[in-house]
């Protein structure tokens, strides 16, 4: 897939993206040969040979991975520490990270990436990429307390809202609803932190468990606890052309 020649410089760890154009401004930069000093050219980083300095560049295949994460693990480093990282659940060698972060208490689908694009994509919401959560509540909601989630509440002076809510079955494959509890199923197009969580509990019923079942078109499935596989090919075109759609 071909990419900017000073965003593939800077993936490769040559330079941040500035240096990485000066040096091709400055004649430094060879592809296939021939001296490129034209920023914004096109290569792509799988076909072309790319040379810097006369030395050929490392640049990481692109990587993308499902994780049923577990209750318990850090998406993220940044939320806190003393717990343990998601991302070491799966024995990669490439630099991975979360598109899209889940709570240390949330459970469910993690896309791990070192595409930096399509994660920010994935997770900005001006692309507008659905996300789909089965939540286990305190209480069993009536037809008033969907409404609201999908007229939106208010916390910390922004509006947060569903774009679908509805009940799910008491029998999940993540167990059974007991007495005085209900699953429901809500779909966002945002991503604010602990958003459902803070829905549900303003409302008066608050989440006990919260399982992300799919981004976009990319399902969770019966992917167990802990497990994950990669993308399959038709997975990663669907994600580009979606969020290339979403995009204009």
């Amino acid at each position: 897939m071909e990419e900017r020649l000073q965003k593939i410089l800077a993936h490769a760890g040559i330079a941040a993206r500035r240096k990485c154009e000066t040096l091709i401004a400055d004649g430094r930069v060879r592809v296939n040969g021939e001296i490129v000093t034209a920023l914004g050219t096109k290569v792509d980083p799988e076909r072309d040979r790319i040379l810097v300095n006369g030395k050929p560049i490392h640049v990481e295949k692109k990587t993308y991975i499902v994780l049923h994460k577990p209750r318990g693990y850090l998406s993220d480093l940044d939320e806190m520490r003393g717990k343990p990282l998601a991302v070491e659940l799966v024995p990669a060698t490439e630099r991975l990270y979360a598109a899209g972060r889940l709570d240390v208490n949330s459970e469910g689908l993690l896309l791990l990436t070192n595409d930096g694009e399509l994660a920010h994509r994935i997770t900005h919401p001006r692309f507008e990429h659905e996300k789909e959560y089965l939540v286990l509540v305190a209480g069993e909601p009536d037809a008033t307390w969907f409404a609201q989630l999908l007229k939106g509440v208010w916390f910390e002076g922004e509006r947060l809202r569903a774009i679908r809510v509805e009940p799910a079955a008491r029998q999940q494959r993540f167990g059974a609803a007991e007495r005085g509890q209900a699953w429901i199923k809500i779909v966002l197009r945002e991503g604010k932190k602990r958003q459902i969580r803070n829905m549900c509990a303003l409302v008066g019923h608050p989440a006990l468990r919260l399982i992300r079942t799919r981004i976009g078109e990319i399902d969770l499935g019966a992917l167990p606890v802990g497990k994950w596989r990669e993308l399959t090919a038709r997975e990663v075109r669907a994600l580009h052309t979606n969020l290339a759609t979403r995009k204009k």
